[in-house]
């Protein structure tokens, strides 16, 4: 079993708004390896840094990330770090992976000083331009296609995803 397609990409970027949508309009299930990590941990994702740090959170992702890989067949949404590893970015390449992908000035409109994503807490914009610029040659290895969300609205995005899965051979 494989997912119809797995979104990747940088926080901010819509991942799953965008894979809540295109499950929807796919007829198949959404799943976000971030919500698995809460119902396995039993907390927030802020608290397990918080409490376990980050490389244990780092852990829980690439579990969450390898089971959802193998057994979720619809649209599945990867934490912005999943790729970080290289055996997730080993696995995804087995995989159709759309990068959603988002300019500095959107991503921080639209994450805003969001207490639940911890590896923004001090300084989201400095810390999503960080991020971006050591993230996207990671998101950009594993992407089968990439999909521009800043200045697209949400049915925008969903229809260009959907049109880049349909195109597919």
């Amino acid at each position: 079993m494989s997912p119809r397609v797995v979104l990747v990409g940088p926080p901010g970027a819509g991942k799953s708004t965008v894979g809540k949508r295109v499950a929807k309009r796919l007829g198949v299930g959404f799943r976000d390896t971030d919500a698995d990590i809460v119902t396995t941990a039993g907390k927030p994702i802020s608290e397990i840094f918080i409490d376990d740090g980050e490389e244990h959170f780092r852990a829980l992702e690439r579990q969450a990330v390898a089971v959802a890989l193998d057994e979720h067949p619809g649209v599945l949404s990867l934490g912005g770090g999943a790729v970080l590893d290289a055996g997730t970015r080993e696995l995804l390449r087995e995989h159709v992976v759309a990068l959603l992908d988002v300019d500095l000035g959107h991503a921080t409109q639209r994450v805003g000083l969001n207490r639940d994503r911890p590896v923004l807490a001090l300084n989201p914009r400095a810390q999503l331009k960080l991020l971006l610029e050591q993230r996207m040659p990671l998101y950009r290895e594993v992407a089968t296609f990439t999909v521009d969300t800043s200045s697209r609205s949400l049915p925008q995005v969903v229809d260009a995803v959907l049109h880049a899965l349909a195109s597919r051979p």
